[in-house]
């Protein structure tokens, strides 16, 4: 049975690769009774920080300004990474009329460096101080990052909170339907009452613990750092998708409180499944055992504890997540994205020179940059054939990457056929994030023994193209089926959806009467397209029927809804959207080594005269 490679999806924080597409559910939100003081109207002190030069700033270095915005940010954390571009582009906006912007970095585990690097990769002009020890944000009441303040001429806070709602906790806008922090910005400018003084800030919590001692039965050394290795470390290393890396001591101090928060609040890991149908092999739930160890190291003040109980590091290969590859297949090509606007799917073919039939039974994606790579498939072309068909990415795919999927790996008698001649080609989506870049994504396959493959795994799916969303609708039903004509095992289920996918469920109406759900999503999550592993292989005899539901919310109350006014039908772009299960199959009689060796095997002739 086809099975995850290293359990990706048991990441413990795992956080969406798609920046530019969506916030994951690895940030949080602050309730309204969390806010620290000083609310707005609160006077703000002179203070004195080192900007990452080294030079010493202080606010009173721009007395003549008549508004300062002071927002601190995190160099990791995603949300900041979005906001980073734009703030620049604000500073710009309101430089001339005398507004100063000023950005503050209280990270425990943030470098002057990485600071740096944050001002030049967003192309950030405005100063950015380092805030030991958060001082200057607990003065401010400071809670996450970004978090913004705007100080009028005597330096009295006037407004706090988000820098607007075009990004958030699993939500991306094309633009931002609400602008609290330049909206604050004009009424100063001209002399009106500020209509909304103060908002929630969304990101990440500021990293204010530091390393320390303590005498405790559970350390980070004897329990934490194995328990981290077998459920983030996958993810959370150098150049994986999560955006920090928890491979350290010091790090997984500094997001200690990150971590138990999204733990907490159920945000992380993904995993979206009811568990009252089905047992799958990737459930990447922490047990309530897990949660309870990470709660009481974080209460016993995170002791590191005798770093010989350290395990060893794991080990990867090249920074894939697969066995080490036979074939690693580059784009042919390296493509310019564009700063802005829709970019329709893109496709790179190429002939590979395949002479021979190839059987895959390990593959991985992995985007070039991930940025502005929202999803990528490596498919084959059969020969014969002169162009690409639109299903041949879903129905012809080798390894495909998006949000929350893993690479797959299994044992060599389960494999994938590319037929000989076949050319092979990336059907890449991309998401302009506002600044011009490049991408060149690549893939690596692991091959099987030809000789050793029992069974030929496919795609199967069911898909609903004939729909029409009506506006507002909070929950409209749509479904799919799919017919098994013969008897066949099923090995995984994968449901997709877009922006207003709500919930989504797959149920196998079985030949007898019988009816049984393989797979419930009760609360479907774009954000994370996660391949539902079945932990044994699934039965279904000839006759049976799988049938689909999933429903969508398209009301104002679903903050992923690009247009609640808008009717929606099938369409590839993440503001149109899809009712679409896939599933991968083999035939239950298949066994292709017998089948080769009784070929092989000479046939004697009996008779006489």
């Amino acid at each position: 049975m086809m099975r995850l490679a290293n359990l990706l999806t048991n990441c413990c924080l795992v956080v969406s690769v798609l920046l530019t597409v969506a916030v994951p559910a690895a940030l949080g939100e602050a309730p309204a009774s969390s806010l620290a003081k000083p609310m707005a109207a609160a006077r703000i002190s002179d203070f004195t920080l080192n900007d990452h030069a080294g030079a010493k700033r202080s606010l009173s270095e721009w007395k003549d300004k008549p508004v300062v915005v002071v927002v601190f940010l995190g160099t990791e954390c995603p949300l900041a990474k979005l906001y980073g571009q734009k703030l620049g582009e604000m500073e710009q906006q309101f430089a001339e009329r005398g507004v100063q912007f000023v950005g503050v970095n209280p990270n425990q585990q943030d470098t002057l460096q990485e600071l740096a690097g944050y001002g030049v990769k967003f192309g950030v002009k405005f100063p950015l101080l380092k805030d030991p020890g958060a001082k200057i944000a607990a003065e401010f009441g400071a809670t996450r990052t970004p978090e913004a303040f705007m100080l009028d001429a005597d330096r009295v806070v006037r407004y706090r909170g988000r820098i607007d709602d075009q990004y958030g906790v699993g939500v991306a806008r094309d633009r931002a339907t609400k602008t609290e922090l330049v909206d604050a910005i004009e009424s100063l400018l001209a002399d009106k009452p500020v209509a909304v003084a103060e908002t929630q800030p969304v990101g990440c919590l500021i990293g204010r613990r530091e390393p320390k001692q303590t005498s405790s039965d559970v350390t980070y050394a004897k329990q934490i750092a194995p328990m981290l290795q077998n459920r983030c470390v996958t993810c959370h290393r150098d150049g994986q998708i999560a955006p920090f890396t928890l491979t350290k001591y010091d790090d997984v101090v500094a997001w200690a409180d990150m971590c138990l928060e999204v733990i907490d609040d159920g945000r992380m890991p993904p995993w979206s499944a009811n568990p009252a149908h089905g047992e799958f092999l990737n459930d990447a739930r922490l047990t309530s055992e897990e949660k309870e160890l990470f709660q009481k190291w974080v209460d016993a003040g995170t002791p590191e504890g005798d770093p010989s109980d350290m395990p060893p590091p794991r080990a990867f290969v090249d920074g894939w997540q697969l066995p080490k590859p036979d074939a690693v297949y580059k784009m042919p090509v390296e493509f310019e994205v564009p700063a802005n606007g829709t970019v329709p799917y893109k496709y790179f073919i190429w002939d590979p020179g395949f002479t021979e039939d190839k059987w895959v039974y390990g593959a991985e994606a992995r985007p070039g940059n991930p940025e502005v790579v929202h999803h990528l498939f490596l498919f084959y072309i059969p020969p014969g054939q002169e162009k690409h068909r639109p299903q041949d990415p879903l129905y012809n795919a080798i390894a495909a990457f998006a949000p929350g999927m893993p690479p797959i790996v299994g044992p060599e008698k389960y494999a994938v056929r590319i037929p000989a001649g076949s050319k092979l080609g990336f059907q890449v989506h991309y998401t302009p994030n506002g600044k011009a870049t490049t991408d060149r994504s690549e893939a690596a396959v692991v091959f099987s023994d030809p000789k050793k493959v029992e069974k030929e795994v496919r795609v199967a799916a069911a898909m609903n193209f004939k729909f029409l969303i009506p506006p507002n609708h909070p929950n409209y039903p749509i479904a799919a089926e799919k017919t098994f004509n013969e008897d066949t095992y099923l090995y995984t289920l994968t449901p997709h959806m877009h922006f207003r996918g709500k919930a989504f469920r797959f149920t196998a109406h079985y030949p007898d009467g019988k009816e049984e759900i393989l797979l419930d999503v009760p609360r479907y999550d774009f954000n994370w397209q996660i391949v539902y592993l079945l932990k044994k292989p699934k039965f279904l005899p000839a006759g049976t029927v799988m049938k689909l539901e999933g429903h969508f919310d398209n009301s104002a109350e679903n903050p992923l809804n690009p247009d609640p006014s808008q009717f929606v039908r099938w369409g590839d772009q993440t503001w149109d959207e899809m009712m679409l299960g896939s599933m991968t199959v083999s035939r239950a009689n298949q066994n292709l080594q017998a089948e080769r060796e009784a070929a092989e095997t000479p046939v004697s002739s009996a008779g006489g005269e």
